[in-house]
């Protein structure tokens, strides 16, 4: 089982073919995933009264799955179906079940709601009567557990198909997860996600979840070189580029340096190179260059920008540099990892020509467009690397929402860049120690005390 692939529903509709064409039946896959499922509502629920609402689909067939394993376990459990089922699964499902189904929510309470209306497969609007009735259970509900993708959601984009959706307490992702689970909106709605295998294999080409990476201490023989030489280049406002110098020493690179006319700020462990950009960038010695925090748009500006897109094989870009970019000046051949916000990925998208709908489709049409990978950051970031990878980043604390965050972000991408990463693995690395920084920090924070936390998420990793 591969517990980091996010689908699609085309995928997960191939991927449970496979499983039939391996040998398992409809109705023992339903038994399997339903299965999973209630072992969790049984926890959660601790013998307190369950009502589920079934679908007339395969979801639905799920949700009498569980209603019967919850009655085994000995809970109260009420049905509602106010479709009857019908897949052929579904129907056997709700023959096994044998106890009364009501058609209608009315004044139906509890103590657990759990939804299985509709799941992944659902593409339009909920209807008015639907979306009043799962929305009244949940209100006369304690406890709500969504199965698979909550009613209400499209699983492959995470948009909302009604409006005020309850929001949930647990959802539970059926053998593998989907695009909603780790997309806004949806994804404020779900609460805490759990997976559920039911035996899925790996899928070619599919999504993947950003987790914790491997990290190693250095070598018995290492040294600051063979660590990796990560350098930062200043600009205008040199704060920042010492900001992502400082993330950069916590990020495992042996060897930080900067390379700035204007030192303000600089602590005396960050390496210092003020002769002039060409000069300093010709030392063989330096594995990655970032550019950008603090780099300002004047015209001096876009010469050192220039001028490391041109001497560097591994660089990251940030802040100004993206929106100085020129669509040519993205050589082939050259690992270059962009790092955009939301506006500036709209600047990006437009220097590139391309177009997209939502983070998503815009980071992976600007990753094929360039030739870069593009980690398109925001409160759900996205990693897109021009082969059609994609990586999406799990919650990080909204107290990442501080000046200087980007900053910190960059600095540690370059230094994974230098210790050797890949772009695309050097930018999922990058995030979640981002992410786990943060978690790892007293909130509020400033983006200086987050840098000071880098390493103690890296030591995490080890």
């Amino acid at each position: 089982m591969q517990s980091d692939q996010i689908l699609t529903v085309v995928q997960m509709q191939a991927a449970e073919q496979a499983l039939f064409e391996a040998g398992a039946g409809a109705d023992e896959l339903m038994e399997i995933a339903a299965g999973g499922a209630a072992e969790w509502i049984r926890r959660i629920a601790a013998g307190r009264s369950i009502t589920v609402l079934c679908g007339p689909g395969n979801n639905g067939g799920d949700g009498y799955v569980i209603a019967r394993r919850m009655r085994e376990f000995g809970n109260r459990v009420q049905i509602v179906a106010p479709i009857q089922p019908k897949t052929k699964a579904a129907k056997t499902a709700r023959e096994k079940w044998g106890g009364a189904v009501s058609t209608s929510g009315g004044e139906i309470t509890g103590e657990v709601f759990v939804d299985c209306l509709f799941g992944s497969g659902m593409n339009r609007p909920l209807s008015g009567e639907h979306a009043l009735l799962i929305r009244d259970l949940a209100d006369r509900h304690g406890i709500r557990i969504a199965v698979d993708v909550p009613a209400g959601i499209e699983s492959d984009s995470g948009a909302l198909l009604g409006e005020r959706l309850p929001e949930f307490d647990v959802t539970l992702a059926l053998g593998a997860w989907k695009f909603a689970h780790w997309s806004l909106p949806a994804r404020a709605l779900m609460g805490s996600l759990r997976l559920v295998p039911i035996g899925v294999d790996v899928v070619e080409g599919a999504a993947r979840l950003i987790t914790m990476p491997r990290l190693d201490a250095p070598p018995v023989d290492a040294h600051k070189y063979t660590r990796g030489l990560a350098a930062v280049v200043g600009g205008e406002m040199p704060g920042a580029a010492v900001l992502a110098c400082s993330a950069a020493q916590h990020a495992g690179a042996g060897y930080v340096k900067l390379l700035s006319e204007d030192d303000t700020g600089r602590g005396a462990d960050i390496v210092l190179d003020k002769s002039p950009l060409p000069n300093a960038l010709s030392d063989s010695r330096i594995d990655a260059v970032l550019i950008g925090p603090g780099l300002g748009r004047s015209d001096a500006a876009a010469s050192r920008l220039a001028a490391v897109l041109q001497a560097a094989d591994n660089a990251v870009l940030d802040a100004d540099a993206l929106q100085l970019l020129s669509a040519n000046a993205v050589q082939s051949g050259k690992s270059i990892l962009a790092t955009p916000h939301d506006g500036e990925l709209e600047t990006l998208c437009r220097t590139f020509a391309v177009i997209g709908e939502g983070r998503r489709a815009r980071a992976l049409a600007l990753a094929k467009a360039s030739g870069m990978v593009v980690c398109a950051k925001g409160p759900d970031t996205v990693v897109a690397a021009p082969d059609g990878r994609i990586a999406l980043a799990p919650p990080a604390p909204s107290w990442l929402s501080v000046a200087g965050s980007g900053d910190v972000l960059a600095g540690i991408a370059i230094s994974r860049m230098a210790a050797g990463r890949i772009a695309f693995d050097a930018a999922c690395e990058a995030v979640w120690l981002h992410g786990e920084a943060a978690r790892r920090t007293k909130a509020p924070f400033t983006a200086s005390e987050l840098s000071q936390s880098v390493g103690s998420a890296y030591g995490a990793c080890l």
